[in-house]
């Protein structure tokens, strides 16, 4: 009996079960037991409410869900009926997504796995609305993620934002601090009014460079707070 036979099985109770998830065996740190129901159970629940927060689910998503959760083309039917099942559940999936949090807080790599999974789904059908991220926020921060893993995360699947701190220094996510360091000065350096006015530029750009320069220093102290740094340089 294949997993999704066993989801459908188990019917509506595994979606609604306050139970807890069975525990992850110390050699399977990013990898959950592949017989675990309840927590298939979980992320199908994840999924389907991800792949309906815009109101629709489409066969790419459905697809998507089973590519990244590597059921069989045999399964595919049953994938089906599964997600359709899960969609009607209308209630406990941000529950389902604090309790995995919680369950395995020291498989963060697992967690992960999950939220790249949930991105997956959303950019299957060409389109990531506002209602999809602000869902897939609230998984992450249910997972335990801090806002700069997110960040990465979404930098990954969808380009970074303008207002990324990373972005506004053109460094990496995972960049070393002495990296991040180099990089603020360097901007620093080109863009402070000071400069600009020596360099010769007209006295119009000081205003403009003031901007860019404040955007600069704030993106380099958001980080160093995130990274539980202290100013000064």
């Amino acid at each position: 009996m294949s997993i999704w036979s066993k989801l459908l099985e188990g019917g509506r109770r595994l979606f609604e079960s306050d139970s807890d998830l069975p525990t992850l065996s110390p050699d399977s740190a990013c990898e959950p037991d592949p017989n675990d129901v309840g927590f298939t159970a979980a992320i199908v629940g994840l999924g389907a409410k991800l792949a309906a927060a815009d109101g629709f689910v489409s066969n790419d998503e459905v697809a998507a869900f089973s590519r990244v959760f590597q059921s069989t083309p045999e399964d595919a039917a049953s994938v089906r009926r599964v997600f359709n099942l899960a969609r009607q559940t209308v209630h406990g999936y941000e529950a389902y997504a604090r309790r995995i949090g919680r369950k395995y807080k020291d498989r963060p790599c697992l967690l992960e796995s999950v939220l790249d999974g949930l991105f997956q789904i959303a950019i299957a059908d060409g389109v990531v609305r506002q209602e999809e991220l602000d869902y897939l926020q609230t998984v992450s921060e249910a997972f335990g993620f801090e806002e700069a893993t997110f960040r990465r995360i979404k930098a990954s699947y969808l380009g970074p934002d303008a207002h990324d701190p990373y972005h506004v220094l053109g460094v990496d996510h995972d960049a070393d601090f002495p990296v991040i360091r180099q990089a603020y000065r360097r901007l620093m350096s080109s863009h402070h009014p000071d400069m600009v006015v020596q360099n010769g530029a007209p006295k119009e750009f000081e205003r403009a460079a003031q901007r860019k320069a404040a955007a600069i220093t704030t993106a380099y102290a958001q980080i160093k707070a995130e990274r539980g740094l202290q100013m000064p340089n």
